[in-house]
């Protein structure tokens, strides 16, 4: 567990997440954190079986919903994380996106969202695994 508090601290020194984000990770990681009653916990699905949910809604009424299989994302990032730069066009709409939280949520097996943007003209951006 040292090496994964010591992963986030790491992060929040470059910048990658910030305090309020690092905290809730720890707790998680520490088993702090319990948002439901033991009587109510479900029971676990096997973290290969989890999803990547990712969730657009622009203003203009353009919307995306992508599920990705938990293990195909892995594969995906362990092969490169610049396939998507190789792309023409697709380097103008992954260049914002911070794949080395991506890789440390996943690789700590972290469960919940990931991401929550609200950008001042309105869009949305939410990314989940559950």
């Amino acid at each position: 567990m040292k090496d994964e508090i010591s992963r986030i601290l790491t992060m929040v020194e470059e910048g990658k997440i910030d305090k309020e984000k690092a905290s809730e990770l720890i707790n998680i990681l520490q088993g702090k954190e319990q948002s439901e009653p033991v009587s109510l916990i479900k029971e676990r699905t096997p973290y290969g079986n989890k999803m990547l949910k990712i969730r657009v809604t622009s203003v203009e009424g353009d919307n995306v919903n992508v599920n990705l299989p938990i293990n195909l994302v892995k594969a995906v990032l362990k092969v490169g994380t610049n396939i998507a730069e190789k792309i023409p066009e697709a380097s103008k709409y992954v260049k914002d996106i911070n794949i080395d939280l991506l890789i440390e949520a996943i690789e700590n097996e972290l469960d919940g969202q990931i991401v929550d943007i609200n950008s001042a003209n309105g869009d949305k951006v939410f990314v989940v695994i559950e």
